[in-house]
């Protein structure tokens, strides 16, 4: 009942608005994309290695913080995740204005001082969109089946650890296959 009354009291304007009678956590988080401006849910942190792309950290983030505020947590999690240092990250431009103590960012779209090797590797950065996209639809990262901000968690940590498999499958079954010739 409190849900409820919460919903038929809400402005326009207010700030914890309710979007779902089931689950009323639920935030709306603009894209800025022209085909679709909003999501409802909530935040995903993802911090992918650059050539494989495995998954080093997936979180589930709530309270719609701003990008740049989730970039150092990131990093120190997908280090003591790894086990490795991370000494340079590529990230996209929700990340502008944001640094972390020892460590070099890259911003994708950024133009002062880069040699030709890093525009090659901030154009690597466009890669990690595919890898999101199989998230969002074969991992299910997409649409969220668990109860509550801790399913929110759980969901976002089974479709890391869940795109990682399909990875390693993958990577098996190439190194596995015969060569075949072909004769034409």
């Amino acid at each position: 009942l409190d849900t409820i009354k919460r919903i038929f009291n809400q402005k326009r304007n207010d700030s914890p608005k309710v979007y779902s009678l089931h689950e009323p956590h639920v935030e709306c988080i603009a894209k800025g994309k022209v085909e679709k401006r909003y999501e409802f849910g909530c935040k995903t942190s993802l911090v992918i290695t650059h050539q494989e792309g495995l998954a080093l950290d997936v979180r589930a983030i709530h309270g719609n913080p701003y990008d740049g505020h989730t970039l150092e947590e990131a990093i120190k999690n997908a280090q003591n995740n790894s086990g490795k240092n991370i000494e340079v990250a590529f990230v996209d431009k929700g990340y502008r204005g944001h640094t972390v103590e020892g460590k070099t960012i890259f911003i994708s779209g950024q133009r002062k001082g880069l040699t030709h090797w890093i525009k090659s590797q901030l154009k690597r950065r466009q890669a990690i969109e595919p890898h999101i996209g199989h998230m969002k639809n074969d991992g299910k990262l997409g649409r969220n089946y668990l109860k509550g901000r801790l399913g929110d968690c759980f969901n976002a940590i089974l479709c890391g650890i869940g795109h990682n498999m399909r990875l390693i499958y993958n990577w098996l079954v190439a190194q596995n296959s015969p060569k075949r010739l072909y004769s034409g």
